[in-house]
């Protein structure tokens, strides 16, 4: 018997309720329906299934500037540094995480205290079902609620899947950085994006203790 989460990624509800379907084998025809899961803060258990997701960007991608693939106890103590401050979530379908996103410092200049950079990293089986969205709305929610009023979220470019997700949530782009990264042989540019939280800039904020 096929898992929910299979059926999930490769068929869509109109044609799983169809009277074939019950009876005999069709060919996927939707890879794109919302994933089914839970979003939940972060836990040590996590760690490891996280750098596991982590490490193929690091490897093939420019998405992160990051050269060498951390280890678990590197991924273990990056988690323990952001949570002090920060909200980190995790999706969990099915028993495995499947993606995470958390807020970090901008700067470290007081000014900037009420400014978080957010990322986001999906498994590649299930990008664009959903994921990212959801983990977003639930990082932006306590960012709020813990009296940040700005989130950056930084692109390296080209990268239209990640900006149309960035846009979808609200973000609006702010400028580009040329040429800024070297990684894989060549320059990258990175753009950034920037979204209200909470109040804003419509009041002072208030004071926090990162």
């Amino acid at each position: 018997m096929c898992s929910p989460l299979l059926l999930a990624q490769n068929y869509s509800s109109d044609l799983l309720g169809q009277p074939q379907a019950k009876d005999a084998f069709v060919e996927p025809d939707n890879k794109s329906l919302p994933l089914m899961g839970t979003i939940r803060p972060v836990e040590p258990r996590d760690v490891e299934a996280m750098q596991r997701l982590y490490a193929p960007y690091v490897a093939s991608t420019a998405t992160t500037f990051k050269i060498e693939i951390p280890s678990v106890a590197d991924f273990a103590e990056r988690v323990r540094e952001v949570i002090t401050s920060h909200p980190w979530w995790v999706f969990e379908a099915e028993s495995r995480v499947v993606g995470y996103a958390y807020g970090s410092k901008h700067r470290a200049r007081a000014a900037y205290q009420w400014t978080s950079e957010v990322s986001v990293y999906v498994s590649p089986e299930v990008q664009g079902r959903g994921v990212g969205r959801l983990l977003y709305r639930r990082l932006f929610d306590a960012l709020a609620d813990r009296g940040y009023r700005q989130a950056l979220g930084g692109i390296t470019l080209p990268n239209p899947a990640s900006v149309a997700l960035h846009e979808s949530v609200g973000f609006e782009p702010v400028g580009i950085y040329r040429n800024i990264g070297f990684k894989f042989g060549r320059w990258h540019d990175v753009g950034w994006w920037q979204k209200p939280l909470g109040a804003g800039a419509t009041v002072p904020p208030p004071e926090l203790t990162t």
